[in-house]
């Protein structure tokens, strides 16, 4: 099966999940649920722009001119009274232009002298005024569902009064490693035995993708073991089960046996790419399952292939699918196989402001070291002559170093 026949599959019978109301603390990079209406006007009403004082224009008209002073007006603290000819209110930034004026003289154009100021600058009607509405108004819309909300959009949302907003639930992701030979970090190997790594990269990627996750740990090549980690995945209400390694068809590789036991609907198994064939993907109830390969490579690219968009698809983005971008060969490159490449790539500046990407010199799928120092995938369809250095090339940017 091709990647993108594989993807649509992943994708065929995952919507976005159901709304929940979330804090604005905790609503960054979350798709709207339904359209964002302003609860209030912004501003609620006239406001000065400046420190100045308040005035008639008509006052102003002709200068110098000495004004009497009649109150004081703060942000947060209106003036009650009103300013009539010949008379001014000291106002400072934000405070509520009171009733009678109608411009602001800015300080520097005064002269104050006990309760008396001087105007040596006049100002035309609404000068330095921030009317009421200027940025928004009640009722309206500013925020439409399906709206992935940035940071100023939520500066935007708790302008217009929402303390909460309506978007859709984070995905949950449980992350199970399977293998007798996995110990975790930190302890000694024995013979045989290697240290448990790729659940860690999973994590982090769904993260980083807004998932809730869910680690379920290691479990031996056991089906009764395999079991009942998947039902601790149903139990915890997870939305996708992603599994590393004990997806072939060996005979200790038991991921799908276990799945088999509990029921799996069996979208696939075999992908035509590179690194990454062994991969399989089915449904247990409304549980998604992506069985990942257990080389660490293989399964880190699959999980960039087909887990992000899967979580992007349930959080309820339209952006669902890896952003590519046009870049440079740095190398020549021999004609592909049947298989869709995916090799690890450096990045560097072009003299056209394009990317120059090269494949590291070793591309075997247990290679972490060459995967931690990569910046991007170079993808290469099936089939793919011969190329040179200097030609066009496709890749997936990954996660950038921090």
């Amino acid at each position: 099966m091709s990647v993108a026949d594989a993807l649509a599959r992943v994708l065929d019978d995952a919507a976005p999940l159901p709304a929940e109301n979330a804090e604005l603390t905790d609503a960054y990079a979350r798709v709207l649920a339904a359209d964002l209406a302003a609860l209030r006007t912004q501003p609620p009403e006239d406001l000065s722009a400046m420190d100045g004082y308040a005035v008639r224009a008509s006052s102003v008209q002709t200068v110098p001119v000495t004004l009497k002073l009649v109150g004081e007006v703060a942000a947060g603290h209106p003036f009650e009274g009103s300013v009539g000819d010949g008379e001014a209110a000291r106002i400072f930034t934000g405070g509520v232009v009171p009733a009678g004026a109608d411009t602001i003289v800015i300080q520097e154009n005064t002269e104050r002298d006990g309760d008396r100021v001087k105007v040596v600058t006049g100002s035309p009607p609404g000068r330095h005024i921030r009317r009421a509405g200027l940025d928004f108004k009640k009722d309206a819309v500013l925020l439409a569902k399906g709206h992935r909300l940035s940071d100023r959009d939520l500066m935007l949302a708790a302008a217009m009064n929402h303390p909460t907003v309506p978007v859709h639930r984070r995905p949950r992701v449980a992350v199970l490693g399977t293998g007798d030979e996995l110990v975790p970090p930190g302890t000694t190997p024995g013979p045989g035995e290697i240290v448990y790594s790729n659940g860690f990269a999973l994590m982090a990627l769904a993260r980083a993708e807004g998932a809730e996750v869910i680690d379920l740990g290691i479990v031996p090549d056991r089906v009764d073991a395999t079991v009942a980690a998947i039902r601790r995945a149903r139990e915890a209400q997870a939305d996708v089960l992603l599994t590393s390694g004990g997806a072939s068809v060996g005979d200790y590789d038991l991921v799908q046996k276990g799945l088999a036991a509990e029921g799996l609907e069996l979208s696939f198994w075999r992908v035509a790419l590179r690194p990454g064939r062994p991969m399989m993907h089915g449904k247990l109830g409304a549980m998604q399952v992506l069985g990942l390969p257990g080389n660490p490579v293989s399964a880190f690219v699959c999980a960039v292939l087909f887990l992000v968009p899967l979580i992007r698809r349930l959080a309820g983005r339209e952006d669902v699918n890896p952003n590519i971008e046009s870049a440079v060969l740095g190398i020549d490159l021999a004609a592909n196989d049947e298989r869709a490449d995916y090799m690890r790539a450096k990045l560097a500046a072009g003299p056209n402001g394009t990317p120059v990407a090269t494949p590291v010199p070793v591309q075997d799928s247990s290679m972490m070291a060459a995967l931690a120092k990569s910046d991007c995938l170079l993808v290469r369809e099936p089939f793919a002559p011969a190329v040179k250095a200097g030609a066009q090339c496709e890749i997936i940017r990954l996660t950038p170093a921090f």
